[in-house]
């Protein structure tokens, strides 16, 4: 591998360690903004648990993602450090772009569709079976978020059931779904919680596909711990319960969004690094760090903003639209599809004010947003496409 080469995988790894950083201090804000507009938490002390909880999701969750943006994206070839660069330089432009002009341009789209053109023009062939997957999910994501976030908040809202009693049914369920996720550092057949209870346990009689009775008593207990902790402290004092309840589900959102968000930044390097023996985990721990590093310089600002607008939310909207969050960015995980945590906010928040009427947001402004994600996509793909063949002519690398 020449100088030249060496030189332009250098700058390929600095470009992901800054593209951490910025989805560090700019995508992992919502998921704590409405405990800091309830005053649960003070704004340092949100960022730093931010940082924490998005770095430990982005090392334990983000290997799916990355390795599908690495090597999913296109056909027949594998990514050259040039590519990457113009890859990662393109995502960056399109993501300096939008926080310079306040448009909502999602980091997955453009990454997406970044790493697509470059990948196109470097030779290969496109990824159909995956684009279809992408794309479906995509597409899928604003139903699916509106409706969970609306049932969600037509729950809280409902006068037969009691916030001492929804609130914690909502805790137990996010427990009980937390015991399944998958997590690298987890040993054994199936890396969640409850897998490994089940591993050490021994077999026990099958239920349904892989779940056997260990694991749904696992998964079950945890659900139970966390409904009966807060259903205690609402028992006490609802306000009490509400908060910690905001704190908590913060913290599993912001680590679900540095696993659904990492990859963006460490997938177009998953080839290069390849033939430095250097693996995934590494990787991960790169864009962990950055993300930590962002999260901490960047996001009490964005907190302060972002939390003022939760506070005209409530703080049943902000709860039935972090909810769903959790639960799709979790999906997209486990299905390695790249995904916008923004998109599944937005749609979030659009579904939980169906349960009041028109939940604030004009149908012209959903309708510019969608725009501005389609615009997004395709001029990524283009502008990808063009920055690998304006690199390569001008640098001779290819």
């Amino acid at each position: 591998m020449g100088v030249g080469t060496l030189a332009v995988v250098f700058v390929a790894v600095l470009a992901s360690f800054f593209m951490a950083w910025a989805l560090g201090a700019s995508s992992n804000s919502p998921p704590f903004a409405p405990a800091v507009g309830a005053n649960a938490i003070p704004t340092m002390r949100a960022a730093f648990l931010i940082g924490v909880f998005a770095a430990a999701g982005a090392v334990t969750q983000g290997g799916s993602i990355s390795e599908t943006v690495g090597t999913g994206l296109i056909d027949g070839v594998s990514f050259t450090p040039l590519a990457a660069t113009a890859g990662l330089f393109t995502s960056a432009l399109f993501i300096a772009l939008g926080v310079r002009t306040g448009y909502p341009i999602p980091a997955a789209f453009a990454v997406t569709g970044a790493m697509v053109g470059a990948g196109l023009a470097l030779g290969g062939d496109p990824a159909v079976d995956t684009y279809r997957r992408i794309v479906t999910f995509w597409l899928s994501v604003p139903f699916v978020s509106g409706s969970v976030a609306y049932a969600t908040a037509w729950l809280l809202r409902h006068d037969d059931v009691p916030e001492t009693m929804s609130i914690p049914l909502l805790g137990g369920f996010v427990g009980y779904v937390l015991a399944n996720v998958d997590l690298t550092i987890i040993p054994g057949p199936t890396p969640t919680v409850a897998g490994f209870v089940s591993h050490r346990v021994g077999a026990t009689p099958t239920l349904v596909g892989s779940y056997d009775v260990a694991t749904v008593a696992t998964s079950l207990l945890a659900g139970v711990a966390v409904f009966l902790i807060l259903r205690r402290t609402m028992v006490q004092s609802v306000d009490a319960g509400v908060r910690q309840f905001l704190v908590g589900l913060g913290a599993v959102v912001a680590f679900s969004s540095g696993g659904s968000q990492v990859g963006l930044a460490t997938g177009p390097l998953e080839p290069l690094l390849a033939d430095f023996a250097v693996g995934g985990v590494a990787l991960l721990v790169l864009g962990g760090v950055g993300i930590l590093l962002g999260a901490w310089m960047g996001s009490p600002r964005l907190l302060q903003a972002v939390s003022r607008e939760y506070s005209q939310l409530g703080v049943r909207r902000s709860i039935a639209a972090l909810v769903p969050g959790f639960l799709v960015a979790q999906a997209a995980i486990a299905l390695g599809i790249p995904i916008s945590f923004n998109n599944i906010i937005i749609s979030s928040v659009v579904g939980s004010g169906l349960v009041v009427g028109s939940g604030g947001v004009s149908r012209r402004k959903i309708a510019f947003t969608l725009g501005a994600w389609v615009t997004s996509l395709v001029s990524a793909i283009l502008m990808g496409y063009g920055m690998y063949t304006l690199l390569t002519t001008v640098t001779g690398i290819e």
